[in-house]
């Protein structure tokens, strides 16, 4: 019995005007959407690389006996894209092109939002914005009245007159809808993969594969959850003209409104400084210090000559020699303040960064789009993790940079000497790491338990109100 009604199901399905359009928009956005993403994936690998290689071909050595500003970036370290953007942009565009290496801390390069950012006053066309955009408002109006019609033409009262189960008629209308929508999704995303793989996308590599699978596998269940709510508000009202309009309002503030309030939301509830407003702060914090600095080595100075007769040039060269020993302690415990002050302004920095993203993910993650986006962009290599990833191989490059050579840069010399023998050789930033696939999911569990969450509860939600309704 539930296999005829679902075979009833799906042919209704076929026959509309819905299908048509789902059929159309699958058949058509997702292998161009896939294709014009992966030419634009090949631009910025270019770009990346030409710019490894023009900074490969820079001075990798430096004296620390020369008077090294403070602003000068000695060495970059750059996000190389990640090939599965082609699915999910993500933070790809968002994040700066490289971190510069400097005595002040690291500076953030420009990202590609800069260069091309009158584009993205119209978004960005992705994989990931057709599934939690496009066709979560398809799976609801393939739900809206799958109940709510029913009642409406009359036709519900007769065929549970004839003795059907309501949860057989219930899962016929979910289980016969769900495969008439996911089987063109998924026959137009295949074509979409062979179009990558025709263009040279590295489809079969062991760490492509697998992402892209569990990117299906869970772009299915998200679709499954708009299935659930369509059907929720299908059985809540009797008019199917009624269940659109709260369908699409629905659809509204789960898509476009509620993810995005949460952010800005959370820059009220736990505001913090700007990362350029950091770099100025320590900038100044340098100042201070050179200018507290300078003013210690003038009365050293002074005393140091004030009883000194005028003396012939090498003993004058002697002296300077002698005075910069006394004033090397003085430097080195200078270099210690300003290096504690400047560590603790980044951990406060992180520290209140951290608690308005913590506080803008909870409040996002009332919808299952938040999730969706998260896990996505997560298995991508574009999202949260790819960002703190980026900046912590930053940080451990600058702690290295710091060590080798900013730790060894004298700004208290007089007399400078320069010898082949104190050239330090700027060593160059190791690749980025890529999580395994079991560590992404790990790190995605929440937002994948609350994607099953969304779909197990409001299909039982559905199911009750089904029973309980006086048909």
């Amino acid at each position: 019995m539930l296999m005829t009604l679902i075979q009833k199901e799906m042919m209704h399905h076929i026959l509309s005007v819905r299908f048509v359009a789902l059929l159309v928009m699958c058949l058509l956005l997702i292998p161009i959407t896939l294709s014009i993403n992966h030419r634009n994936y090949r631009q910025n690998l270019v770009d990346y690389q030409e710019a490894v290689k023009l900074a490969n071909i820079e001075e990798t050595t430096i004296n620390p006996q020369m008077e090294l500003k403070p602003e000068l970036e000695v060495s970059k370290f750059f996000l190389k894209p990640s090939p599965l953007s082609v699915f999910a942009n993500g933070l790809g565009d968002a994040l700066p092109s490289y971190l510069g290496m400097t005595r002040n801390g690291i500076v953030q390069g420009a990202s590609s939002l800069v260069s091309d950012s009158l584009s993205y006053l119209l978004g960005h066309l992705d994989f990931l914005f057709l599934v939690s955009t496009v066709f979560s408002l398809l799976a609801l109006l393939f739900t809206f009245d799958v109940v709510a019609g029913e009642r409406e033409a009359g036709t519900l009262r007769i065929t549970l007159a004839n003795s059907l189960p309501r949860d057989i008629f219930l899962w016929s209308k979910l289980i016969g809808g769900y495969l008439v929508f996911v089987v063109p999704f998924l026959v137009s995303f295949l074509f979409g993969l062979l179009v990558l793989v025709w263009q040279g996308f590295p489809l079969g590599e062991p760490e492509i594969f697998p992402r892209v699978l569990s990117l299906t596998l869970v772009s299915l269940l998200y679709i499954g959850v708009f299935f659930a709510i369509g059907t929720v508000i299908s059985t809540y009202l009797d008019n199917s003209k009624t269940a659109l309009i709260v369908a699409f309002t629905v659809w509204v503030f789960a898509v476009l409104i509620t993810p995005r309030v949460g952010f800005i939301a959370a820059k009220f509830i736990a505001p913090t400084q700007t990362s350029q407003s950091i770099y100025l702060e320590k900038t100044a914090l340098r100042e201070n210090f050179n200018a507290e600095l300078e003013a210690r080595k003038k009365e050293i100075h002074q005393e140091f000559w004030k009883d000194r007769p005028q003396s012939s040039f090498e003993e004058q060269i002697a002296g300077g020699l002698e005075m910069d020993k006394q004033v090397q302690p003085l430097e080195e415990e200078f270099r210690q303040k300003f290096k504690d002050s400047a560590d603790e302004i980044d951990r406060r920095y992180k520290r209140s960064k951290t608690r308005q993203e913590g506080v803008g993910e909870t409040l996002s993650r009332i919808t299952p789009t938040s999730s969706l986006i998260y896990v996505a962009t997560n298995l991508t290599q574009t999202g949260k993790i790819k960002r703190n990833n980026y900046f912590q191989a930053g940080d451990r490059y600058y702690d290295a940079l710091d060590t080798d050579l900013f730790s060894k840069v004298l700004d208290y010399i007089s007399m400078r000497t320069m010898r082949p023998e104190d050239t330090v050789k700027i060593t160059q930033p190791s690749p980025l790491e890529t999580p395994t696939l079991t560590e992404t999911l790990r790190q995605s569990t929440v937002d994948v338990l609350l994607l099953c969450f969304f779909a197990v509860i409001l299909t039982t939600v559905a199911f009750l109100k089904f029973f309980r309704s006086d048909i």
